[in-house]
């Protein structure tokens, strides 16, 4: 059973992958599923961050409406 993606893993995957890149520690076979995975999980951060500036703002109109 695998965890759920949340942001926090998968900022701390794309901090593993790019670390493994800048270290040269993955193989040129193995790079380009690196590469896909990292945008992947950029991906999914962008949308999350959006996500939740998107709640907050709400919440704080409907605080200001009060």
């Amino acid at each position: 059973m695998s965890k759920k993606l949340t942001y926090s893993l998968a900022l701390e995957e794309l901090e593993t992958i790019i670390q493994e890149i800048e270290n040269e520690e993955i193989n040129i076979d193995d790079l380009s599923l690196k590469v896909k995975r990292a945008s992947i999980l950029l991906q999914f951060c962008k949308e999350t961050l959006r996500s939740t500036e998107q709640d907050i703002q709400e919440i704080l109109n409907q605080m200001e409406n009060e």
